[in-house]
């Protein structure tokens, strides 16, 4: 796992950032258009769609979307995705790990 974060932050293109996060959506929505959305963005998920999930995910704030989208992202070894969705749920279990071998990928680093 160490090589596969190194690669991710060795290659990461400096114009995007690192890791951006919100809480907040840009508007409000009613329970009603969230449950509407996230059954679209569920629906979405198990089609494979997990672009289109993470986007409605991100919009409504439904944690449990938003850690089953970074799990698809970690077993493709894209740990900064996939900590990037932990976060936004603010899933600590499933973050800390990834935050630690971060930590550890970039001390490994800076002794070089």
């Amino acid at each position: 796992m160490n090589n596969d974060l190194k690669k991710q932050i060795d290659n990461k293109n400096s114009s995007f950032g690192f890791i951006k996060t919100t809480d907040a959506p840009l508007q409000e929505l009613s329970d009603q258009q969230k449950v509407a959305l996230n059954r679209k963005a569920n629906a979405l998920f198990n089609e494979g769609k997990t672009d289109l999930a993470e986007r409605i995910f991100i919009t409504t704030g439904y944690s449990d979307g938003l850690t089953r989208v970074g799990g698809v992202y970690e077993k493709k070894s894209e740990f900064i995705k996939a900590l990037r969705l932990y976060l936004l749920a603010h899933n600590k279990r499933k973050s800390e790990p990834i935050i630690k071998q971060i930590a550890g990928t970039v001390s490994a680093m800076l002794k070089m």
